[in-house]
C-alpha cells in the first residue's frame, strides 16, 4: 500500500482499479476509476477520513481528527491525481489530504460499490440434517496458522464445527480456546464442567434430556462460541443434538411468515436464577440485522419466564413459538451424533441451537468441560490471520 494512506489502519488494500481522472464539485469529487465506475466523494467525507499523521497517529492508526474542528463548508482548493497514482486533494486552509486508490476504491459509497462490498461479506451456509460436518485436528489448530483460520472460517459460516486429537486432562480445553482470544467468564467459572450432580444449579448438570437451547439467553449479550470437550464419555445415552437456528427462521419466515414476524418483535424475558444471582433479559427469540437478515437465535424454554404480551399478542406468540419449537424436533433439521472422549465441538451459540439426549449415570461416569467465547474475538483473529 502506498505510504500515503499508511496510517488508514493496519490492513492493506490490493489495487482493484487505478484512478484515471478526478472532477471538482459545488459539494464533492467525482473519480474516474479504470473500470469507468465513478465515485462521488463529499468534502466533508474526504477531510474526515485524511490519513495524514496529523489526522490519524500513526502508532495506534486511530483518528485524532474530529470533523466538527473543520470548518463546514471547506472546499478543495485543488484536487489532482499524482505520480504515484493517489488522490491528491490540498485544501483551502492549505491542509493536503493524500488517498490510495486500494484505500480509496474499497471505502467508495456509490450504489455500485456498496452492491459490490455487500456481496463480497462472508454468508452462513445454511445446513439440515445431512451436514458435511467440518472436522479438524487439534494439533494443527495449535500449530499451524492457516489450519486455525479454515477453522475459524468453518465456525463464522457453518456455526458447527468438531475438533478430535485433544488431550482429555482436565484444563485442556484452555489451550485451544485461547489459540482463538481469552475465554469470557460467566457465574459458571471460565471452564466449566458438564456432570451430572445432586446440587445442580442448571439443568446442564443433571442427567436427564435437554432441549434445543443456546446457552445463556439470560444475559444481553449471549457468548458468540461455545466449546464442549469430552474428556469422559461411558455413560449410556447423552448423544449430542443440533440445528442450524438460521436454517428453522429460512424456513419459518418461509413457511410461516406471521409466525416468523412475531418471534421477530415480541419480546420474551429469560430468566437463570439460583441462591447468589438473578440474571434476565428480555428479547425476540430472533433477532435481526440491520438487512433483515437473522443475525442471532435466542431460545432455551427450561429458562424462560412467563410470556408478558398484549391480550392481542399472546394468542400470536404462544402459536410462533409452539411452531419454532416444533420445527427443532423436526427430523430434517437434526444432526445427532454422540461425542468421544478427545473430542469437542465449537459452535456459534447465537445461532447453532444444541441439546442433550437423557443419560444414565449408573452406566459409567460422563465428564465434559465447557467455555464461551464472544463471536467479536472470533472475527478479530480471522481478520488479524488473513492480514
Amino acid at each position: 500500500m502506498n505510504t500515503a494512506a499508511a496510517f488508514a489502519d493496519f490492513r492493506t488494500y490490493p489495487l482493484i482499479s487505478a484512478l484515471t481522472g478526478v472532477q471538482a464539485m459545488a459539494d464533492r469529487v467525482l473519480v474516474k476509476w479504470a473500470d469507468q465506475r465513478v465515485s462521488p466523494f463529499h468534502h466533508q467525507w474526504l477531510r474526515d477520513n485524511c490519513p495524514c499523521p496529523q489526522c490519524v497517529y500513526s502508532v495506534t492508526r486511530e483518528q485524532v481528527l474530529e470533523i466538527v474542528d473543520v470548518p463546514q463548508n471547506l472546499m478543495p482548493g485543488d484536487t489532482a491525481i499524482d505520480a504515484e497514482g493517489c488522490l491528491r486533494v490540498e485544501w483551502q486552509d492549505g491542509h493536503l489530504s493524500r488517498f490510495d486508490p486500494g484505500w480509496l476504491r474499497a471505502h467508495a459509497y456509490d450504489d455500485e460499490s456498496r452492491a459490490e462490498r455487500l456481496a463480497g461479506k462472508p454468508k452462513s451456509r445454511l445446513w439440515h440434517s445431512d451436514l458435511t460436518l467440518p472436522v479438524f485436528e487439534y494439533q494443527a489448530l495449535m500449530n499451524d496458522h492457516e489450519a486455525l483460520l479454515q477453522w475459524l472460517l468453518a465456525v463464522r459460516d457453518t456455526g458447527l464445527t468438531q475438533v478430535r486429537g485433544v488431550p482429555t486432562e482436565p484444563g485442556s480445553l484452555k489451550l485451544i480456546a485461547q489459540r482463538i482470544s481469552f475465554i469470557r467468564e460467566s457465574n459458571f467459572g471460565v471452564l466449566f464442567n458438564v456432570q451430572s450432580k445432586a446440587d445442580a444449579d442448571s439443568n446442564a448438570y443433571t442427567a436427564f434430556n435437554l432441549p434445543l437451547h443456546s446457552d445463556l439467553p439470560t444475559r444481553e449479550l449471549q457468548p458468540g462460541l461455545q466449546f464442549l470437550h469430552c474428556l469422559v464419555n461411558e455413560a449410556e445415552g447423552g448423544e449430542s443434538i443440533f440445528v442450524d437456528g438460521f436454517a428453522i427462521a429460512d424456513a419459518l419466515r418461509r413457511e410461516d411468515p406471521q409466525a416468523f414476524k412475531s418471534l421477530c418483535e415480541i419480546p420474551v424475558e429469560f430468566r437463570n436464577k439460583d441462591r447468589h444471582s438473578d440474571y434476565r433479559c428480555l428479547a425476540p427469540i430472533i433477532a435481526l440485522d440491520n438487512l433483515g437478515q437473522v443475525s442471532e437465535i435466542r431460545m432455551a424454554n427450561f429458562l424462560r419466564g412467563p410470556f408478558d404480551a398484549s391480550v392481542e399478542d399472546m394468542p400470536k406468540l404462544y402459536r410462533a413459538y409452539r411452531r419454532f419449537i416444533a420445527m427443532t424436533r423436526e427430523d430434517r433439521f437434526r444432526v445427532v451424533q454422540r461425542l468421544n472422549p478427545g473430542e469437542l465441538w465449537c459452535f456459534d451459540n447465537r445461532r447453532t441451537l444444541h441439546a442433550r439426549n437423557a443419560f444414565d449415570p449408573a452406566t459409567g461416569a460422563r465428564h465434559f468441560q465447557g467455555c464461551y467465547v464472544d463471536r467479536d474475538e472470533l472475527l478479530s483473529r480471522i481478520l488479524v490471520l488473513q492480514r
